[in-house]
């Protein structure tokens, strides 16, 4: 599998299905997908990078929406809560999830050159199996990250 991040594609066509798919899981769980929450989910889906909440925080505005902090965390915090998107650790930012309401394991994988972020899904049970053996723990949600360049830098450093 190709990481969306990193590869060409209709990306109206790949935000409209992401709604849609987070519409379907917000019916099937009897969660709100509020008018914030959807404008933040779209916001991550549009720039297929990590986008930090400050960042997010302009757009708001400029969307004339509320744009306090509270607001994005909270929207962020359901996102991410409910396996919509990802923090991304190492750049203190968020990423829309290509997955969302799949029960998967996801690597995202983080270019050092420009911070673009792609996410690939890796076997939990495998990239978890050793680490847990014998201390009676069950992975319930984790997310990788690995650094590297991505396919556009990698060909301009040659």
């Amino acid at each position: 599998m190709t990481p969306i991040g990193f590869e060409k594609h209709d990306h109206a066509d790949c935000i409209d299905a992401a709604i849609a798919a987070i519409d379907v899981q917000c019916n099937i769980n009897d969660l709100h997908l509020t008018p914030v929450r959807r404008r933040v989910m779209e916001i991550l889906l549009k720039e297929h990078r990590a986008v930090g909440a400050y960042d997010i925080l302009d757009v708001l505005r400029t969307d004339g929406m509320r744009a306090q902090p509270p607001v994005a965390y909270r929207a962020l915090d359901f996102l991410v809560g409910h396996g919509f998107a990802h923090r991304v650790e190492r750049l203190n930012a968020f990423v829309a999830c290509t997955a969302p309401g799949q029960p998967h394991a996801p690597v995202l994988l983080i270019c050092r050159n420009c911070n673009a972020v792609a996410e690939a899904h890796a076997d939990a049970g495998a990239a978890f199996g050793q680490a847990t053996t014998g201390a009676d723990f069950t992975v319930e949600r984790a997310v990788m990250e690995a650094e590297g360049l991505c396919p556009a830098c990698r060909s301009s450093a040659s």
